[in-house]
């Protein structure tokens, strides 16, 4: 397992919870807003599965959860063997963010029975989604198929995606909301748009931060398929 960083405290990354954030190297997308750029492609890990499991130890009724993030988890084969030995030896609710692109180990992550909320990234309306993530092609019956999968498992989970100009207009959330509807995944429990906020390892800074009148946009286009919408980070 590709452990690639290790913030050892957050509140902001697990929502409700005192957690400490696990970051894994690799990706299979690039997207050019991305934070954490430095983890998409080859990766020298920080260290080794034992070593995090004796942080978690250590840190046992100091914290109440463990975000697994990355890059993308799911491009690990093992990610369940991971999450099955945290929960092996800590008591601690486990989150897991993805982009849902990797559906086959995504679910075996599910059948462990051991992920308690999963953040799942909803990039553009279907048109425009390869274009965002920095890639010739994308699979999204790929992601109908993880959505499904997260909506199927009794796990509370959200979707959330990162707003930016010019790469997002009112268009784009329409789109996103037909694609919840026809794919039947509606009403989505909570959806966050998270504004974009430029940094030194976003790999493109021309984009920028949308305007407030494109987030009243994007909720009012999200509302009738999910249950919530909020804005996370402004």
């Amino acid at each position: 397992m590709n452990i690639a960083g290790l913030q050892k405290l957050s509140m902001v990354d697990y929502p409700g919870h005192l957690a400490c954030t696990v970051f894994l190297g690799g990706c299979n997308l690039r997207c050019p807003f991305c934070h954490n750029s430095e983890l998409v492609g080859p990766v020298d890990p920080v260290m080794g599965t034992d070593e995090l499991l004796a942080f978690l130890e250590s840190r046992e009724g100091l914290l109440d959860g463990v975000c697994v993030t990355g890059g993308e988890p799911c491009v690990h084969a093992d990610l369940p063997e991971l999450l099955r030995a945290i929960r092996e030896r800590v008591d601690m609710d486990i989150k897991l963010d993805t982009n849902g692109l990797v559906p086959d180990v995504l679910e075996a992550a599910l059948a462990t029975g051991v992920v308690d909320y999963v953040a799942m990234d909803i990039k553009n309306d279907p048109e425009r989604y390869a274009t965002t993530c920095g890639v010739a092609r994308v699979d999204m019956d790929a992601l109908v198929c993880s959505l499904r999968a997260v909506a199927a498992s009794g796990v509370d989970y959200e979707l959330r995606c990162t707003v930016m100009e010019p790469d997002h207009d009112e268009a784009s959330f329409t789109g996103i909301a037909d694609f919840l509807r026809t794919s039947g995944l509606a009403p989505v429990p909570a959806f966050y748009l998270q504004p974009f906020v430029d940094r030194d390892t976003v790999p493109d800074h021309s984009l920028v931060p949308p305007s407030d009148e494109l987030l009243r946009a994007a909720a009012e286009a999200l509302a009738p398929v999910c249950q919530s919408v909020r804005v996370r980070g402004r």
